[in-house]
């Protein structure tokens, strides 16, 4: 008997990647080195926060993965790679040193107590759509960009 075991379905997958506090550019080149099967990654966008208390300014970036992690094997990934740059939950919205979050996966829908996938507020936010739209214009048009909210300025690559 010969059996094989399918192989994994890989998805292009989107993860936003922030942080407000410390040494931002660190925190957000530690998380990109620490994800598996990384395809893209965006230009740094410095934002004004959106929601949540008075903070300081973000770092953002946008990153491209072709993966073959289920959606909530990821989740577990990123919020090691939060704790490993010592993120606190102290305050929803908050400032933090590293935010990672799911944004949308290649034909996949969920909606769980733990994860919504795509984001629920992934098309509101520019701090989202303007570096996604460096790397997936097909999936952000000008108008979804104009109608976000926020204040976006691209500073470079890391």
């Amino acid at each position: 008997m010969n059996s094989t075991a399918p192989s994994p379905v890989r998805r292009r997958t989107f993860l936003s990647v922030g942080s407000n506090l410390g040494d931002r550019v660190r925190f957000l080149r530690q998380a990109i080195e620490s994800l598996p099967d990384v395809v893209a990654v965006s230009p740094v966008y410095e934002t004004v926060p959106v929601g949540g208390p008075d903070q300081d300014s973000f770092l953002n970036v946008v990153v491209e993965l072709n993966t073959d992690m289920t959606p909530l094997n990821l989740l577990g990934l990123c919020h090691r790679i939060e704790a490993n740059a010592e993120r606190v939950r102290e305050e929803r919205w908050g400032p933090r040193t590293l935010d990672l979050d799911i944004i949308w996966m290649d034909g996949m829908e969920m909606d769980t107590e733990r994860l919504t996938i795509p984001h629920p507020r992934w098309k509101d936010r520019r701090f989202v759509l303007a570096p996604m739209r460096d790397l997936a214009p097909e999936l952000v048009s000008e108008q979804d960009l104009r109608l976000s909210e926020g204040s976006v300025i691209q500073t470079g690559d890391l």
